[in-house]
């Protein structure tokens, strides 16, 4: 049966990167059916999708040339669900799949988006690694990589890094790296060892049926 890899942790993580080497190393076809190919197949008015940052407003915002963040939320929970279930179909053919993601439930109300999506994956071989950094080190990358500066940056940006964190590190998974530790080819080195020893991976599991 082919392997499902979903990579989830904050941006500037390191998933992009993992989810690279395990392309260009691991055995047969891995199709990286990720978050940046998702939201680049996005209509702009109704970006960043599945990408929408974490936040804690209820105000009815609206960024000019996009959709208000009610109506982008509302259509959210629909663009999770189809990526799932293409990450699902092609699981079915017998194609590995690796998808750089983050889950989050900061919205204006409980979305319960990631357990509908573990249910999507119901029966296929999956194993969800976590993708963690410590804050620090995730300013640090924000700084080389966008130049942002904790200080400086909207108090809004502060917040998303602080809810991307906790969301993050909130969550169980089959298997945890720290990046700041390890190197994107030891990290994959550390996913394609569990495929090929075990155990397989059973939290999306347990949060489709609990959740």
């Amino acid at each position: 049966m082919a392997q499902i890899v979903i990579l989830n942790g904050p941006s500037r993580s390191g998933k992009t990167s993992i989810a690279k080497v395990i392309q260009d190393t691991f055995d047969g076809v891995w199709m990286n059916l990720g978050m940046d190919a998702h939201i680049a197949m996005t209509p702009a008015r109704y970006r960043p999708g599945v990408g929408l940052r974490p936040h804690r407003t209820t105000t009815p915002l609206r960024e000019p040339g996009r959709v208000s963040l009610q109506e982008l939320e509302d259509v959210v929970p629909s663009l999770y669900a189809a990526l799932y279930e293409s990450v699902a179909a092609h699981a079915r053919l017998g194609v590995n799949v690796v998808t750089d993601i983050y889950h989050h439930d900061f919205y204006s109300r409980s979305l319960g988006i990631l357990a509908d999506c573990a249910r999507r994956l119901d029966g296929l071989t999956v194993l969800f690694v976590g993708v963690l950094c410590p804050t620090d080190e995730i300013w640090r990358r924000r700084e080389a990589t966008w130049g942002q500066v904790r200080e400086t940056v909207d108090s809004g940006v502060r917040l998303a890094v602080e809810l991307h964190q906790e969301a993050a590190r909130s969550l169980p998974y089959d298997l945890e790296l720290d990046t700041s530790k390890t190197t994107p080819e030891a990290s994959a080195e550390a996913i394609r060892l569990r495929l090929l020893e075990g155990p397989p991976g059973s939290v999306l599991a347990r949060i489709a049926r609990d959740r």
